[in-house]
């Protein structure tokens, strides 16, 4: 299950970035929650104590944060935003710093040191540094995904699935109201999307989001956080070989060399330290 969650997530950039090129991505990303949120919806209660804070929770952690991730995604290949897109990370831990008063370990400051530092060594690269916008959309989508976790935290006495499924359920109308400001020709891109490019959007929509989503609660309600998080590692690497097979995406050496940084940075926040200690001394 560990390893089912980063191939789902890993693979749903990849066959994002294939829509894309269809699809308007804020448009692209209305359609995954709507239909995530028609099947979700039905297997939860109404969580009416907290619809105000899910639909603030939308707005950050849904509609700004998707809409500018895959809006960035659309200048950049799928392995080179699922390597960005690791800065989560340390901008959750950098904000749990600040505002949930939580304690970080020295290594977790190299770690998220490094993680930056991988971002700027791959935007040496002439191709991603033309497309500079591109990388600062990501990174700014990955601060909204860590904002809107901080909130997430915060809640009391509501179950995972039923946020999952409400932030959904919020997030679609707020999705279609900024592709109509931001974007144009969603009409003629329905009418004329291919059958591929519709399986895409159920990939997007049951695949990635539902099940990646009940996958992933599942693993943090049953085990320690510290032993599963490390497996989001592989994410970026199941993009990387994704888009080589099925987007014809070429890696090249410099966004490899800071591609591994991002992840040995991200890894130094995210393994616990005796898990470290004890593959030093094997």
């Amino acid at each position: 299950m560990a390893l089912t969650v980063p191939l789902v997530w890993g693979m749903g950039l990849v066959f994002a970035k294939g829509a894309i090129d269809h699809f308007p991505p804020i448009l692209l990303m209305a359609l995954r929650f709507t239909l995530t949120a028609s099947v979700l919806v039905w297997f939860v209660p109404i969580p009416k104590k907290h619809l105000i804070s899910l639909f603030g929770i939308a707005i950050i952690a849904a509609a700004i944060q998707y809409s500018l991730t895959f809006t960035g995604l659309k200048g950049l290949d799928a392995g080179i935003t699922a390597l960005v897109v690791q800065l989560e990370v340390p901008f959750l831990v950098i904000l749990g710093i600040i505002f949930l008063k939580e304690k970080a370990e020295k290594k977790t400051f190299i770690g998220i040191a490094l993680a930056f530092a991988g971002v700027a060594i791959m935007t040496l690269q002439n191709d991603i540094r033309i497309n500079i916008g591109s990388v600062f959309l990501v990174i700014l989508g990955g601060l909204a995904w860590a904002i809107g976790q901080v909130l997430i935290r915060k809640l009391i006495d509501i179950r995972v699935m039923q946020i999952t499924a409400w932030v959904a359920v919020f997030a679609v109308p707020q999705l279609f109201f900024m592709s109509a400001i931001f974007e144009t020709g969603q009409i003629e891109a329905i009418k004329n999307a291919s059958s591929i490019v519709w399986w895409a959007v159920i990939y997007l929509g049951l695949v990635m989001t539902a099940l990646g989503y009940l996958l992933w609660n599942n693993l943090i309600r049953n085990h320690n956080v510290g032993k599963v998080a490390p497996y989001l590692l592989l994410l970026p690497i199941f993009s990387l070989f994704g888009g080589a097979v099925f987007l014809g995406e070429e890696p090249t050496l410099l966004m490899l060399l800071g591609g591994a940084i991002i992840l040995f940075g991200v890894g130094l926040i995210t393994v616990p330290l005796a898990t470290l200690s004890n593959l030093f001394k094997r």
